[in-house]
């Protein structure tokens, strides 16, 4: 399975990514080992959303980026 994640982080912002093994990519947010939310611990994974294949998961982590996802999120309380 090929997951997108929203993270919310200390500053209170979100944090999007994509990942093969969920738990794992949650661990090295937590243990600082990811740059884009080494200053932003600690962490809490929000929501998540789960893909049979790889290319789906990394265009939908893409749309939710991008301006019309941001308000997909918002609309549907996801942030």
């Amino acid at each position: 399975m090929y997951y997108v994640y929203i993270l919310k982080c200390l500053d209170n912002k979100t944090y999007i990514g994509s990942t093969n093994d969920l738990k794992d990519r949650i661990k090295r947010h937590q243990s600082g080992y990811i740059p884009a939310t080494r200053l932003r611990l600690p962490i809490k994974l929000f929501s998540y959303f789960a893909f049979s294949n790889e290319k789906t998961a990394r265009n939908f982590e893409q749309y939710l980026k991008s301006g019309s996802g941001r308000a997909f999120l918002k609309k549907h309380n996801l942030v």
